[in-house]
C-alpha cells in the first residue's frame, strides 16, 4: 500500500495546486481532505511518500555500498590490524545514536544547496548522505558477522588447499553468500530510514516546504489540528506507519525464507 501511494504521487494531481477555497474534510472528491491553503492532502501525501521513499532507499543503497566491502575485509582479516582499524573506527561512529549522528552531519553541510562543480547537492541528497553514513556501522557489522560464518565453511578451506588466491575467494565466493543476509537487513533498515527521514523533516532538518515529505506534512499540522483539521496529520501519519510496518513485515518474511532451509538442514 505504501509503494502504491508513493507511486500514485506521480499521477494523482499537483501537490501545489489550490483545489478549494480552504480546508475541507475527507470526501469522495478529496480522499484525504484539503489543507488550510486549499491543497489536496492526498496529492501532497502521495508526493511526500515518493520523496520519503526515494531518500530512504537512496540512503540504504549508499550505506550498503560503503559498508559491504568494509565488513568483508574485517571478517576475512579477523583479529588482524585491518579488522581492528575498521571496527574501532565504526565503533566510534556508532557511539552516537544514529539520529544524533545524522543531525551532526546535516549541521556540517548547512541547509543551503552545495555546489560541487557541475553537481548540486540539495536537501534530499544531504539526507541520503547523512542517513546512509549513519547505517554504515550497522551494515558493516552484519557483513562481518556473515563473513565469519562463511569462513568456517568447508568450501573455503577446500579453495585454499587447491591454491585459489584469497582475493578470488573473498570476491567470487564469500561475498556471494554474505550478500543475501545483508540485503534482508537492508529491507528492515528501510523502515528505520523512513522513520528517520520523517523525524528529521518533522524537526525542520529535512526537506523544506513547500516540497512535501511525510515528515514535513506532519510537522506542519500542529496549528491545523488545533483548528479541528485532524486529517492533515492523521492520514499522512497512517501512510508512514503503513510503510514502516510493511517493510518490517517484508524483512521478517525474507528472514524466514533465507534462514528456513538452513534451519531445516540443521534439524535433519
Amino acid at each position: 500500500m505504501f509503494l502504491l501511494i508513493a507511486t500514485a504521487g506521480q499521477f494523482v494531481g499537483d501537490p501545489y495546486r489550490l483545489v478549494t477555497m480552504g480546508p475541507e474534510a475527507p470526501s469522495w472528491q478529496h480522499w484525504f481532505g484539503t489543507d488550510n491553503l486549499g491543497r489536496d492532502v492526498f496529492a501532497r501525501t502521495a508526493s511526500g511518500a515518493g520523496t520519503s521513499l526515494l531518500i530512504s532507499v537512496g540512503a540504504i543503497l549508499l550505506g550498503l555500498i560503503l559498508a559491504f566491502p568494509l565488513g568483508l575485509l574485517a571478517g576475512y582479516h579477523q583479529g588482524r590490524r585491518v579488522d581492528g582499524a575498521i571496527m574501532r573506527t565504526l565503533e566510534g561512529v556508532q557511539a552516537l545514536p544514529m539520529l544524533v549522528f545524522v543531525m551532526f552531519m546535516l549541521s556540517l553541510m548547512s541547509t543551503t544547496p552545495v555546489h560541487l562543480g557541475p553537481v548540486t547537492l540539495g536537501m534530499e541528497a544531504k539526507l541520503i548522505l547523512g542517513i546512509g553514513l549513519g547505517f554504515v556501522p550497522f551494515f558493516a557489522r552484519v557483513a562481518r558477522a556473515a563473513t565469519l560464518v562463511e569462513m568456517q565453511e568447508d568450501y573455503v578451506a577446500g579453495l585454499r588447499v587447491v591454491g585459489v588466491r584469497p582475493r578470488t575467494i573473498l570476491l567470487s565466493e564469500i561475498s556471494v553468500n554474505v550478500l543475501p543476509p545483508v540485503l534482508v537487513q537492508a529491507c528492515l533498515a528501510t523502515a528505520i530510514a523512513i522513520f528517520a527521514e520523517g523525524g528529521l523533516s518533522f524537526l525542520g532538518l529535512g526537506v523544506a516546504p513547500p516540497k512535501p515529505t511525510l515528515g514535513n506534512i506532519i510537522g506542519q499540522s500542529g496549528s491545523q489540528i488545533i483548528e479541528g483539521m485532524w486529517w492533515y496529520a492523521a492520514l499522512p501519519g497512517l501512510v508512514m506507519v503503513v510503510g514502516i510496518l510493511g517493510f518490517n513485515l517484508l524483512g521478517d518474511a525474507l528472514t524466514e525464507s533465507a534462514l528456513g532451509p538452513r534451519v531445516g538442514e540443521e534439524r535433519e
